[in-house]
């Protein structure tokens, strides 16, 4: 043995036997180590969603990503079987911290240990705010390049006029404006209602996120008219009164009028003057019609017409009929007589819709004598006699018969006996 120990080719067989056996144990081993790599893979499952463990009710989180991505390393069959059916949770639990801020890190649930799992972003700035719930008044609104030239905005609200806002205290304190905008096309010249939603702005009008508005959505009515200026009344008057009848004044309630048209010419107009005929005035009717016109260059003036009131002064002399002394005469045998003056004749029975002018007496009045008792005459009056005539079916001029309504125990005659009528 000593010897062959001692034999070069003993020594070099060996060696070369020993060289052998290392080079294919080596050889083995890589072999295995590749063939486990090749069952090895790596997977980014992106936008996992990021659940947050907190109360809800009284606080408010900000800094939480909706998602995360999540990278993961394993067999390739424990990986595929992951992403595929995503039965794990990713999350962050604050429900025992305090208000404030907080350096968390994102963990996981349900996913096997054999898989090697790194998330982006695994650590999270946030912040743990008191929830507060506050009501804001809405600011509507609509950009007044949108209406058409010669029209403006009279008024534009909403319906709520007010929302609820929830957040975090501090977004909450922040909240400067909450703004409803309607969005139209140009060319708008009459008024619109539109759906809006609701923004919550902050003092430079950047929009405030992460809060809750109810309701989102409101709406918006935009009242949109034609250009207009309200301008003083100025009443004219023209035309002359019947005899007996002096017009001292003529007044109205209206004072202003608002005039409608293209701003140029509507600025220009200083006040509005329109002539008031008197001519049409008599003892029991002074009020006059006045229909009022638009001026040059306008659309409209509202409103459109006026009552005007005439304050009048009364010739009675002059109002008497002139044959009322025969009708006195004709009783002078009798205990007593009195005589009422100026009973207004009234017309009845017209169509509606028809006028009536009276021609003959010209100022529609008749004079009245009664007779009797002289304590019968003594509680008389002026409005115990209604006179009349009956135009039922007339159309045109006629002579109608004059009628009385008065006290059955009171005898009378009247002058005229008849009235001329023009029916129109």
């Amino acid at each position: 043995m000593d010897k062959m120990m001692d034999n070069p080719w003993f020594l070099r067989i060996t060696a070369l036997l020993l060289a052998f056996l290392m080079f294919f144990s080596v050889k083995a081993e890589e072999e295995n180590n590749n063939s486990a790599a090749s069952n090895t893979m790596t997977e980014v499952i992106e936008d996992v969603p990021l659940e947050v463990y907190y109360d809800d009710t009284s606080l408010m989180v900000s800094g939480v990503p909706a998602t995360v991505d999540l990278h993961i390393t394993g067999p390739n069959s424990m990986v595929q079987t992951t992403q595929q059916i995503m039965d794990f949770t990713v999350f962050v639990d604050l429900r025992n911290l305090a208000l404030g801020e907080h350096r968390i890190r994102v963990q996981t649930e349900n996913i096997s240990e054999q898989l090697g799992v790194r998330i982006d972003p695994t650590f999270l700035d946030v912040t743990i705010e008191e929830r507060v719930t506050q009501e804001f008044k809405i600011d509507a609104e609509l950009n007044e390049r949108l209406i058409a030239e010669g029209y403006v905005l009279k008024s534009i609200t909403a319906d709520p006029n007010t929302v609820t806002v929830s957040g975090a205290k501090s977004v909450i304190d922040s909240i400067s404006f909450v703004k409803a905008t309607v969005t139209e096309q140009p060319g708008l010249n009459a008024s619109v209602t539109r759906e809006a939603r609701v923004r919550v702005l902050a003092n430079d009008l950047t929009k405030l996120d992460n809060v809750t508005i109810e309701p989102e959505v409101v709406e918006v009515e935009a009242v949109i008219e034609e250009y207009s200026k309200e301008v003083p009344l100025s009443l004219l008057q023209t035309g002359t009164a019947p005899e007996g009848i002096t017009v001292d004044e003529i007044e109205t309630d209206i004072n202003t009028v608002k005039i409608s048209g293209p701003p140029n010419v509507v600025d220009a107009i200083e006040k509005y003057e329109v002539e008031v005929n008197i001519s049409g005035v008599t003892l029991t009717d002074t009020a006059i019609e006045v229909e009022l016109a638009a001026p040059e260059g306008t659309s409209s003036v509202d409103p459109s017409n006026i009552i005007v009131d005439a304050d009048i002064s009364v010739d009675e002399t002059v109002l008497i009929p002139e044959n009322v002394n025969a009708i006195v005469g004709g009783y002078a045998d009798s205990d007593e007589i009195r005589l009422f003056e100026n009973l207004a004749l009234e017309v009845r029975g017209m169509e509606e819709g028809n006028g009536a002018d009276f021609l003959d007496p010209v100022n529609g009045m008749v004079a009245l004598v009664a007779y009797g008792t002289e304590e019968m005459l003594k509680n008389l009056s002026l409005e115990d006699f209604v006179v009349y005539v009956d135009a039922a079916e007339k159309l045109g001029r006629h002579e109608l018969a004059v009628a009385v309504d008065g006290p059955a125990e009171a005898e009378w005659r009247i002058s005229p006996v008849s009235a001329t009528v023009n029916i129109r």
